[in-house]
């Protein structure tokens, strides 16, 4: 998934970056408010951290403007301050959660998990697809009962997928929620990543759920159907023989 940073202490921010990266989300940082409503208002993101204290135009001038101007992504509000009429304040203006400093980044990954679950979409905890299931808390994949081991690009080109299943993505859109703000959108990484997905989830249990629709781009279909229908047949013909 994407997210969005809004903070202007740099030390704060590189190591808020370096932990959603490393568990596996593309990450934008923005180190001012002004910067962060010109992200929102060029890209979709799955989540925002926003920083409460922000030179110039703060976060809840920020969350003001970005609501007005219809970005709904959920917001994590990020500030030192712990008043009571603050956490009201950010809430009132559309924050969806507050975290005060000084935090756990387990904390604030598992609040960020939650916020993504609690978006526009139905976001269920586990993603299921047919017999192929992703668990976004435990980094953890499993199909047909057998767990499948994704590197971190892999896992979020998948989850990206399984969010939407049936509906077609386009490149740009899975380089957009997958890849970072600056990503050569003309690479063909995206192909790469799909040729890899296609040797772990499907190529070793005879699925192909991982379609290309040509010129357009790639969908996941559930074909656990098309699977049991080929064991009876398959089932049938040991019968005859």
């Amino acid at each position: 998934m994407r997210i969005l940073v809004v903070e202007d202490e740099a030390l704060m921010a590189e190591l808020l970056r370096r932990c959603l990266v490393e568990n596996g989300f593309a990450v934008d940082v923005a180190p001012t408010g002004e910067d962060g409503l010109w992200y929102t208002g060029e890209s979709d993101y799955d989540a925002i951290v926003l920083d409460v204290m922000l030179p110039g135009k703060n976060g809840f001038g920020v969350l003001r403007e970005m609501r007005a101007a219809g970005s709904w992504a959920p917001v994590l509000l990020l500030t030192a301050r712990d008043a009571v009429e603050d956490r009201v304040r950010g809430l009132d203006l559309g924050a969806d959660d507050y975290l005060v400093k000084p935090f756990a980044l387990a904390e604030l990954l598992s609040r960020l998990r939650a916020l993504i679950r609690r978006g526009a979409r139905e976001r269920p905890a586990v993603l299921t697809v047919g017999d192929l299931s992703l668990d976004p808390a435990t980094r953890s994949v499993v199909r047909d009962g057998r767990p499948i081991t994704l590197t971190a690009k892999e896992f979020a080109l998948l989850e990206c997928l399984m969010r939407r299943p049936g509906q077609v993505l386009s490149k740009s859109e899975l380089i957009e929620h997958v890849w970072d703000f600056t990503f050569d959108a003309d690479s063909n990484v995206v192909e790469v990543y799909v040729g890899y997905l296609r040797q772990k989830i499907d190529r070793p249990f005879g699925t192909q759920s991982l379609r290309t629709s040509r010129g357009a781009g790639y969908w996941l279909r559930d074909d656990s159907a098309d699977r049991t229908a080929r064991a009876k047949q398959a089932g049938h013909a040991q019968g005859v023989l």
